[in-house]
């Protein structure tokens, strides 16, 4: 395909761009009107809650349950203020590319690269500590885990996305649905046998502060956040779908901010009756939580465990499934654009993105075979968190900057609402290098990789003319009319 530079098209500082024919981006579009709020609502659950069917509970190790419960109010506060900004943000500028796309209006596109990076590290990330999680499951269910698990199920749902959008958001939504249901008949059946001593089961260790609370004492409570936003990770994707909304502007603040209240909900039960009818020591190192605890709780396998176990599968799919769908949309905003190869932004007649499905895919499927869940969720939040401050930030500048800008939504107290998610976001960045240094360290080095292609490469090729550029060369004629 010939390209030319554009003497047109919008400049960006130390950044070059070119004009792309009209059969570019004719060979690059997904496919509209496929969801309403309501898959939306489902798609934002759908994201986070395998997060409530394993991996919250490796918390538990790091803080006990008081160190756990405090991190979980200090996650559920950023992420439900993030909700609220982030529904501005995507009504004004809803575009596939999501927070790759406000970062870009904000900061330019070095922002909006180091944005879409972040969260392109986590939703590559987030699948694979998932299938890991699957594989224990399934090997409870069926007595058969490990790779084959792994590769059958990525290769399934990917598939799945290929053949269409419309079919794989109302899948998903009929799983996440399912899932939900599984999640109420554990709490129901956990009541009966909570107990605030089986909350506080954990030996009180000799560190600064540590109680029967906080038997880690108050740095537990610091290294407990990393597992705490596993239980509202990836809800943020919701944007992301903004360009197969069918009314973006309506449907976005109603799909984000439902999500997350559903999610808030089960985040705080789970929480309670988990550990607290089962005993919290019980499942600091469970692959499959929930499970355990009913087992624990009834001393002995129960047709409601082996309900959960089974319906819970549906749970840890439901997130496998709709992060797969949230990378491969991160990666075709930012293949179109040409901050990544420009052939991953390629869609089929489904209009979907095929090597945006597949590539990730087989990165992904790679790391879970290392079988350290624990670990990859360290991955995937230290992107998260890096993209919750980059975010948070560029609503306050679009706040300060731009105030005439068209907002269909308004976030309930402005830009400090966004400022506490900000503050928030960067405690949390820092709280992984708790746990383990040497993964966050070994994340950061990928994201360094990621910003060298930039800076040597990319940002002398990037594309005019995408909505993400289109919205930034719109607000930049209006600044100069002023």
């Amino acid at each position: 395909m010939a390209l030319e530079q554009s003497s047109a098209a919008p400049v960006g500082q130390g950044t070059d761009f070119e004009q792309v024919s009209a059969d570019y981006f004719h060979h690059r579009q997904l496919k509209k009107g496929a969801a309403g709020w309501v898959l939306l609502v489902g798609l934002g659950v759908a994201y986070v809650i395998s997060g409530d069917y394993a991996g919250w509970n490796f918390g538990l190790a790091q803080g006990g349950w008081g160190g756990l419960f405090v991190a979980t109010l200090l996650m559920a506060t950023m992420y439900l203020c993030m909700c609220f900004a982030l529904a501005e943000l995507s009504s004004m500028i809803p575009t596939a590319g999501g927070g790759y796309g406000f970062a870009r209006s904000a900061f330019g596109p070095l922002g909006g690269f180091l944005t879409g990076t972040a969260i392109l590290i986590e939703y590559a990330i987030a699948p694979a500590a998932i299938a890991v999680f699957i594989g224990a499951y399934c090997e409870s269910l069926f007595g058969l885990g490990g790779w084959m698990i792994y590769l059958a199920f990525y290769v399934l749902f990917i598939g799945i996305h290929i053949f269409g959008v419309g079919e794989a958001l109302k899948l998903m939504f009929i799983i996440t649905a399912v899932a939900a249901i599984a999640l109420a008949v554990f709490i129901v059946g956990m009541v009966p046998h909570f107990s605030v001593d089986k909350l506080l089961d954990i030996p009180v260790t000799e560190a600064a502060g540590a109680s029967a609370f906080l038997p880690f004492g108050y740095v537990g409570i610091w290294a407990a956040i990393p597992y705490a936003i596993w239980f509202f990770l990836a809800v943020e994707g919701v944007p992301l779908a903004a360009e197969e909304t069918k009314d973006p502007q309506r449907d976005m603040p109603r799909g984000l901010i439902g999500a997350m209240l559903v999610l808030l909900a089960f985040a705080g039960l789970i929480l309670l009756v988990g550990p607290g009818g089962a005993g919290a020591n019980t499942l600091v190192a469970s692959g499959n939580p929930l499970v355990e605890a009913l087992t624990t709780a009834y001393g002995k396998s129960t047709w409601m465990s082996g309900f959960v176990n089974l319906v819970g599968l549906a749970g840890l799919i439901a997130s496998f499934f709709s992060i797969i769908y949230a990378y491969s949309r991160q990666i075709f905003a930012l293949s179109r654009a040409g901050y990544l190869p420009r052939s991953l932004s390629l869609t089929n007649k489904s209009k979907a993105p095929v090597l945006a499905l597949v590539v990730p895919g087989i990165i992904g499927f790679a790391l879970s075979l290392t079988g350290q869940g624990d670990l990859l969720i360290l991955v995937a939040v230290f992107g998260a968190t890096i993209s919750y401050v980059l975010m948070m930030a560029a609503h306050i500048v679009l706040r300060l900057r731009r105030p005439e800008m068209h907002r269909p939504y308004r976030t309930p107290g402005g830009i400090l609402t966004s400022g506490v998610a900000l503050v928030l976001a960067c405690v949390a960045v820092v709280a992984g290098f708790l746990v383990d240094p040497r993964v966050v360290i070994g994340a950061a080095i990928i994201y360094g990789v990621l910003i060298a292609y930039f800076a040597f490469y990319s940002r002398h090729h990037l594309v005019a003319g995408t909505p993400e550029e289109e919205f930034a060369a719109i607000e930049k004629a209006e600044a100069a009319l002023k």
